[in-house]
């Protein structure tokens, strides 16, 4: 708020949802009835008395910051300024929940009892600019459970495909934590998994034996694409990384950094077996959805006059 500190440190917060903009007499939608212009000063006296009260109630808490998920005027602003407490409005439903979880405070709506109020704790709230808007930032909150990651780029593109990255790299993570088994990446499961089915394959009888056959060319388009997104000669990598399986390095990969063959063991580069096995489960299943259809119909195009 205006006059109000940009920036606090050992912050005590209080986390609330309760209305601050009954300050002035909101006429509409309301019929008032007096005989003189000083009743209305007296009924805008009595609100703001009232108010007064209530910011005199929350800065009983002991707090040097107010967070409010509703509105707040400015005769309140102004009081919470002559205090010294930064006062921040218009806190979303989410948002002051989000609040509540990451600085360990209680949300409240009446301020009578300050004594069974816990308060939430920062080690600093600031004011920052980022580009050309202006945000508040929280740093050395009480439970650290929690970060913002800030995306900025040229275009609308360029960041709904970083957010669609970070999107997909939480979700591997929460799979992650939820099993904790892990493979490696950089195409070496999906060659160990095709030398495997190759093997098999030679000691399998019948047409099921050009299935296998053509599964395992399958699997190998995995590392063929990240060796080709990531610029270098697909071929030539993924012909280098069957050569070092059949040699008895189980755990050779791509090294995209370089762009040569390494040990995912070494290179720290792993994957989810959770997503993994979903990935080859979902190709896996399309492919024999794919294969079941005898014939497609298509209509005739409308004819237009």
């Amino acid at each position: 708020g205006v006059g109000q500190p940009r920036r606090l440190e050992n912050c005590k917060i209080l986390l609330g949802n309760t209305s601050m903009d009954t300050d002035k007499i909101k006429i509409y939608g309301s019929r008032v009835q007096v005989d003189s212009l000083n009743k209305v000063a007296e009924i805008e006296q009595a609100e703001k008395l009232k108010m007064s009260k209530k910011v005199d109630k929350i800065l009983a808490h002991g707090c040097n910051v107010f967070i409010n998920r509703q509105l707040i005027y400015n005769y309140p602003e102004s009081l919470f300024a002559k205090a010294g407490v930064m006062a921040i409005e218009h806190a979303d439903f989410d948002g002051i929940e989000r609040l509540a979880a990451v600085t360990g405070g209680d949300v409240v709506s009446t301020f009578d009892n300050p004594d069974k109020v816990t308060l939430g704790e920062c080690d600093v709230l600031e004011q920052i600019l980022i580009g050309e808007t202006k945000v508040l930032r929280l740093g050395g909150c009480k439970s650290g459970a929690a970060c913002t990651i800030v995306l900025r780029g040229s275009s609308t593109h360029i960041l709904e495909e970083a957010e669609r990255s970070i999107h997909d790299a939480l979700c591997i993570l929460n799979a992650t934590i939820q099993h904790p088994r892990r493979i490696y990446g950089g195409g070496c499961t999906e060659v160990a998994m095709a030398n495997a089915i190759d093997t098999a394959a030679k000691e399998t009888p019948g047409k099921q034996a050009l299935a296998m056959a053509s599964f395992s060319k399958a699997l190998l388009q995995l590392p063929t694409i990240v060796a080709d997104n990531g610029g270098y000669d697909a071929a030539e990598l993924v012909t280098q990384l069957r050569a070092a399986h059949a040699a008895g390095k189980s755990d050779s990969g791509l090294d995209m950094k370089n762009g040569t063959i390494g040990s995912m063991e070494e290179l720290g580069v792993m994957e989810s077996y959770k997503s993994k096995l979903q990935v080859v489960s979902s190709a896996a299943e399309a492919a024999e959805m794919i294969l079941r259809v005898d014939d497609i119909i298509k209509s005739a195009p409308r004819r237009r006059e």
